[in-house]
């Protein structure tokens, strides 16, 4: 499996720069990630496969589904990509690299856990703020267009909000300068966690059923389901900061009435 990775790799610093892995390859890592992870659940939703796994019954139009993909396009190529070219620079200057050698898995493992960290923070206070009335009904209510959310939702926010809160994804592989390919895998993780927990379905093999203090979609359609001044629920990936700010208790509250 090393030199599997280690020959591709090979490949790809021979063939192009660093700018263009770390900008047009990220870009395209994130797309291929995000539209993967995220179409199919607009499948399910139009088929009504797996519909006992939904948690509202309430689904999206066609309509609705087509309006958010063409806005994401939008936001992508104008916003994000921009946004990755922008910040080439500062990650060069705080060390992230292409060359040979690869980090071992353990540095890899010890940084990816450094950024779900340090994200979890970060978003939460900043997803908080955005819940502020002002800040709320000029900006973040654009991502609380769906009250149902299904996976592409997941992204689906203002353009200065994509700036605000994807400052939490980047600010721990900034602090750290990593190799690439740990932002490659970091890009692929984050996403494939945020949109399911956007996904609208919770599976017997969801992520929350097995690791301790992970959110994921039953905690984050809750957030979606309430109205901005009720909602809490502010975390990312794990639940913690929630909890030990209390802004959770709604949402633990409905869920000890569903068990009784």
């Amino acid at each position: 499996m090393d030199s599997l990775v280690e020959s591709g790799w090979q490949y790809l610093v021979t063939h192009f720069s660093d700018f263009q892995l770390a900008c047009i390859g990220s870009f395209i890592i994130h797309e291929s990630v995000f539209f993967l992870s995220g179409l199919p659940f607009i499948y399910l939703e139009r088929t009504g496969l797996l519909s006992n796994y939904k948690i509202q019954a309430k689904i999206n139009t066609p309509e609705a589904q087509g309006k958010c993909i063409t806005r994401l396009l939008l936001y992508h190529i104008c916003v994000n990509l921009p946004l990755m070219m922008a910040s080439y620079p500062v990650f060069k200057f705080m060390g992230m690299k292409s060359s040979f050698p690869l980090p071992s898995w353990k540095v890899v493992s010890a940084q990816i856990l450094f950024y779900f960290i340090i994200e979890d923070f970060v978003f939460y206070w900043g997803h908080r703020i955005l819940h502020t009335k002002w800040l709320y009904k000029n900006v973040h209510s654009v991502h609380h267009e769906y009250a149902t959310p299904f996976g592409l939702t997941s992204e689906y926010a203002h353009p200065a909000e994509i700036l605000f809160l994807g400052f939490a994804t980047i600010v721990g592989p900034a602090l750290t300068g990593p190799h690439l390919i740990t932002l490659w895998l970091w890009i692929m993780l984050r996403v494939i966690e945020t949109v399911e927990a956007h996904c609208g379905y919770h599976f017997p093999w969801s992520p929350s059923n097995f690791l301790p203090l992970y959110g994921g979609a039953d905690f984050h359609d809750y957030h979606h389901r309430l109205l901005y001044t009720k909602s809490g629920n502010y975390s990312s990936t794990f639940v913690y900061m929630d909890w030990i700010f209390g802004t959770d208790k709604g949402y633990r509250k409905l869920k000890a009435l569903k068990e009784t």
